[in-house]
């Protein structure tokens, strides 16, 4: 079957393949039935801490995802309380802030605004 695209005003002209259950890809089991769905058992998990150190030790930040760095809200030397913003991170037109997981000293940023971060880079390093 050929389909037209248009991406950003260009048009693309695709093939594609209809492929029937079991034709070249997994089955993914039955679907889900709708409604109420019972309690699971035994605690609830607790709630996950601001974004912060993916990857990184308890004196650093980590980026959780790629993207652009957008803000940069504090500077080597500065209090920070937990929970403050430090910097905010553009990936696909969504911006992320990124908590202080911990109150302390900015001792470095070794990011600049407009740097292209990868998910687990270092963005602050605390005393």
């Amino acid at each position: 079957m050929k389909l037209r695209i248009s991406v950003h005003g260009v048009a693309y002209e695709v093939d594609v393949e209809v492929l029937d259950a079991g034709d070249g890809f997994p089955i993914t089991g039955a679907p889900r039935p709708r409604g109420k769905q019972p309690a699971a058992a035994g605690p609830t998990p607790a709630p996950s801490a601001p974004a912060s150190s993916g990857g990184a030790d308890a004196g650093s930040v980590a980026c959780p995802i790629a993207g652009i760095v957008a803000e940069i809200k504090c500077k080597i030397g500065d209090q920070v309380k937990s929970g403050e913003v430090l910097l905010v991170i553009e990936a696909m037109k969504m911006k992320t802030s990124i908590a202080a997981p911990v109150s302390g000293k900015i001792k470095a940023i070794p990011i600049a605004i407009g740097d292209n971060v990868r998910e687990n880079q270092i963005l602050v390093e605390f005393e």
